[in-house]
């Protein structure tokens, strides 16, 4: 029986890769698979070596602090996969960890094909990481067509197959009409995966969703969040005394949710695809300590954090980082839009365009699964 290591590094990552793997699962039964993973996986029957948890740290300073952890976890990984001898490792984003992973165990056992999926963000800082990535990945998946350059640049094995999260979604049929009040209009909030980014945003959100309340009663705000978050998110809710304030965590019901959003507010990340694609829309936030906000911008070449934004060489959705995530701020963007359709209809259709240059004929977590299949 041939067999995948699948390695991940943060709830998004497990999420891409749960919807691959449901593809290849189709293709070819006779797998068997262990992993680095989180509920999505798990929910596909795919054990995890470790919580997913314990190496989603935050920033530059969190990774300084938990160092020897992090090396630990790297360690025990690597010695975990030799140990199951896969034919394939498939690594998906988190190069910080999986890159680093995945090249010891190339230089440990050369027969394991790599495959890493979610290239490193090489067109925003650390391009020099491309020549590395050769000496110990067999091939990788891009995303985005414009990434192919700076791969096959250095003869690096690669292939454009699209965005899962870009695929098409069909309208579920769920009720919600007991989570959700039917007489009011929904704004979906996306906080964060990670406990310290939760942390960061959540008394920002609670302020701006009061300013909100003041001006406009006839909203609802529901907080999108994994099974592992929820409980704090909800102790942010229930300290603050919110009233018209929900937190979801089943993905079914998140999606149901967000189709029938009139608005989003979202921290700056792979989440905001997910939001574009369904028509809705949004402003981006994002806030870290000011060490790492810091560091990060003397390291970054382009002017803007969303994929979105950067395609298309202009702000189409608003992005609130570092001092301008802040709950006034964040009221002012929302606020004028709901209050101008035409503009929130402008913003939709210019997305639309960007996405079509993203999107394959085909669903892009079948063409990433007919690629793995080849290497088996």
């Amino acid at each position: 029986m041939k067999k995948i290591f699948i390695l991940t590094g943060e709830p998004s990552g497990d999420k891409l890769a749960s919807k691959v793997i449901v593809n290849l699962k189709k293709l070819n039964s006779e797998i068997s698979y262990l992993s680095v993973g989180g509920e999505n996986l798990k929910s596909l029957g795919i054990k995890s070596i470790f919580d997913l948890k314990k190496i989603t740290f935050l920033g530059f300073t969190s990774v300084i602090f938990n160092i020897f952890k992090i090396y630990n976890k790297i360690n025990y990984t690597v010695k975990e996969i030799i140990k199951f001898n896969p034919d394939i490792l498939f690594s998906v984003d988190s190069p910080d960890f999986t890159l680093r992973v995945a090249k010891k165990v190339k230089s440990i056992n050369k027969k394991i094909k790599t495959i890493h999926y979610v290239a490193p963000q090489v067109w925003i800082w650390r391009e020099n990481r491309v020549k590395k990535m050769k000496n110990f990945i067999d091939h990788i998946l891009l995303l985005f067509d414009f990434e192919k350059k700076y791969f096959e640049k250095e003869k690096i094995s690669c292939e454009f197959v699209g965005h899962p999260l870009l695929e098409n979604n069909e309208k579920s049929k769920i009720d919600i009409s007991q989570i959700i009040d039917k007489n009011k209009n929904i704004i979906s909030i996306f906080p964060g995966s990670r406990t310290s980014e939760i942390n960061i945003l959540m008394p920002i959100l609670i302020s701006f969703v009061n300013l909100m309340k003041a001006k406009r009663n006839n909203l609802m705000y529901v907080f999108h969040s994994t099974n592992d978050h929820r409980e704090l998110i909800n102790s942010y809710i229930d300290q603050f005394q919110l009233k018209d304030c929900g937190v979801i965590s089943d993905n079914k019901i998140k999606n149901h949710i967000l189709q029938n959003s009139i608005f989003a507010v979202a921290k700056s990340g792979t989440i905001s695809l997910e939001i574009c694609n369904s028509g809705i829309p949004s402003i981006i936030i994002y806030k870290m300590n000011l060490l790492n906000y810091l560091i990060v911008k003397s390291l970054v070449n382009t002017k803007y954090a969303n994929i979105i934004n950067i395609a298309a060489k202009e702000e189409i959705i608003p992005e609130l980082i570092q001092s301008n995530c802040n709950p006034s701020n964040i009221f002012k963007h929302v606020n004028d839009l709901l209050d101008n359709p035409q503009k929130l209809e402008n913003q939709v259709s210019k997305i639309q365009a960007i996405l079509n240059k993203f999107k394959t004929t085909e669903p892009s977590s079948n063409l990433a699964a007919l690629s793995l299949k080849k290497f088996l």
